[in-house]
């Protein structure tokens, strides 16, 4: 039989006993600490009560004194894929999702209009919310007297992304200058004309200006200069752009539904496209430069895909570039012939039968865009 001690030179059992032996002894000491201050607090009513078990909080943001709740903020979602938005465009129903603009606007938020916060966070500049005029408001062919005309869902049934849009930019000589991202502002989509006529409306989607940011980026990546861009055509009312229809534009345009844009490269600011492809001369392939960058993109981010249009110069711009987003590919040129590609660019069908419309002339099934859709 065992001696009775014995067990306890059982080496798992010696183990055990430490561990339990170790355990009392911090409990011990832990009363005496909390008795100590105990003591301390009965001794001394003034002295300062032990420093609470941290917590997580939800601190809120703090700007010019006022407190934005950080619930309702998001800076990462607000600036886009390419981080240089600096607009978030909203319906009046879609104002209740931000409270603080409610805190800070009042009702005021609802009404059509651009109120800009400065978070202290997006690029270091104010970040504007704009509030919609609805598409209920146009009455005919007019909003407060600024002439729009009639969009392709009103005359004839059209494709779903063919819609009428869901509301307007109220633009006055106030708010023209506003940044909505990194590179354009609100001035660079308004429609050439009416000058005297205010406030005018414009129609635009935060996707065409997170897309362009992109390829801008994506141009940079490639050494081009990108500090300066123009703007030659962004929303164009249903009006104007039936006007300009012996002139290339077309019927169902995506320019009236916001979501497109010609622009040129223009960083030494002499109002033409810039030599982009650094061959010492301003010509169409430098527009492929842009195609290659277009390219990029949408590989990268599928849900912004689009137009692509590669223009010829038709003015003292030069050549210039059509980028939009209407949700399927299209590519399409003006060119009268196929120009020399520039290595890694992304490819144009070789084997696709092309149609020409007048000078416009685009490939495969993208020959309806030359007919009246680009």
């Amino acid at each position: 039989m065992t001696p009775p001690l014995d067990f306890l030179r059982a080496p798992i059992l010696r183990r055990a006993m430490s561990g339990i032996l170790a355990f009392t002894l911090a409990a011990v000491a832990a009363r005496a600490v909390a008795g100590s201050e105990v003591r301390a607090r009965l001794g001394n009513p003034m002295a300062p009560p032990p420093a609470p078990r941290a917590e997580l909080v939800n601190i809120p943001v703090v700007s010019r004194g006022n407190v934005v709740s950080a619930r309702a903020l998001d800076l990462d979602s607000l600036v886009g894929r390419s981080g240089q938005l600096r607009t978030r465009l909203l319906e009046p129903a879609e104002v209740e999702d931000y409270p603080f603009l409610l805190e800070r606007f009042g009702d005021l938020a609802r009404a059509p209009g651009v109120r800009a916060v400065d978070f202290g966070g997006a690029g270091g500049s104010a970040f504007a919310f704009i509030t919609l005029t609805p598409w209920g408001k146009k009455l005919g062919s007019y909003i407060n007297g600024y002439h729009l005309g009639m969009w392709p869902s009103e005359r004839r049934a059209m494709p779903t992304n063919y819609d009428n849009p869901a509301g307007f930019i109220e633009v006055t000589p106030a708010n023209l200058t506003t940044k909505l991202s990194a590179h354009f502002a609100l001035r660079d989509f308004v429609t050439h004309d009416q000058a005297s006529v205010w406030p005018k409306y414009l129609v635009l989607r935060e996707e065409l200006l997170d897309k362009l940011e992109l390829v801008l980026g994506s141009l940079q990546s490639m050494g081009v200069a990108t500090q300066h861009v123009v703007v030659l055509s962004g929303f164009r009312s249903p009006q104007y752009n039936s006007r300009g229809a012996g002139e290339g534009m077309a019927q169902a345009s995506r320019h009236q539904f916001g979501d497109g844009a010609d622009i040129i490269i223009d960083a030494n600011r002499d109002g033409r496209m810039d030599d982009l492809n650094h061959d010492g001369r301003v010509d169409f392939q430098d527009t492929q430069v842009i195609d290659r960058a277009v390219g990029l993109v949408e590989r990268k981010y599928p849900e912004l895909v689009g137009g692509l249009g590669l223009y010829q110069a038709t003015g003292p711009s030069g050549p210039f570039a059509h980028i939009d987003v209407r949700g399927t590919r299209a590519r399409w040129t003006n060119a009268g012939r196929r120009s020399a590609r520039v290595p890694g660019a992304q490819r144009w069908s070789e084997s696709a039968p092309v149609q020409a419309s007048g000078r416009c002339r685009a490939e495969g099934a993208m020959a309806v865009l030359c007919a009246g859709i680009r």
